[in-house]
């Protein structure tokens, strides 16, 4: 088995085909709810990173969020999305992403195996103010993902438990209004299928 010869070498058609598999592994969310054409697990993360590409915070590293957005999702091209109906603990799921993020990243060269596995932990860890704030996105793409299939399908309301699941989880200001506004947009729907004649 050869070494790994860094980006320029070897690895890097494996590294992204392997990456290539995130644009057909579905959100497993969505298949068990039984939306129409789910989404992919690539879909999530490109408007996750435009989100963060379009944060106003100045307090943040912006480019390090999008490269978190970018990475925190990775090893689900090996490992699958694994959703919490799949009834799968934190650790082992930790555990097999770990597996998986070792096995990708070693077709890199020594540098950006480092960088790309160090965002990674970043995120799974939460140990930084750029890593909770791109966790924030997470959630809020999805809900704003789940109203706009609620749209799509025309089933106001349908997705509920995705708004449940993120009760209390958003704390920043920007995501605040954000999701407000989504709630707002999503409630009226609702309100006018209840309600058809007022």
């Amino acid at each position: 088995r050869w070494m790994a010869t860094g980006a320029s070498g070897r690895g890097l058609l494996p590294f992204l085909r392997l990456l290539g598999q995130l644009k057909r592994v579905p959100r497993t969310g969505w298949v068990y709810r039984n939306v129409a054409k789910p989404e992919s697990v690539s879909d999530h993360m490109y408007r996750m990173a435009v989100m963060a590409l379009v944060t106003e915070d100045k307090s943040l590293n912006k480019d390090r969020c999008v490269r978190l957005a970018l990475v925190h999702d990775m090893a689900e091209c090996i490992v699958g999305d694994i959703a919490p109906a799949d009834n799968i603990s934190k650790e082992e799921k930790h555990r097999r992403e770990e597996a998986a993020m070792q096995q990708l990243t070693q077709l890199l060269s020594e540098d950006l195996r480092k960088e790309i596995y160090e965002l990674w932990e970043e995120y799974e860890n939460q140990s930084t103010a750029e890593a909770k704030f791109v966790k924030q996105l997470d959630q809020c793409e999805m809900i704003l993902q789940a109203f706009e299939y609620e749209e799509l399908e025309n089933t106001p309301g349908r997705l509920q438990d995705f708004y449940d699941s993120t009760a209390g989880k958003f704390v920043h200001t920007e995501l605040l209004q954000l999701v407000s506004l989504i709630n707002t947009e999503r409630n009226k729907k609702i309100a006018a299928t209840s309600h058809p004649h007022s």
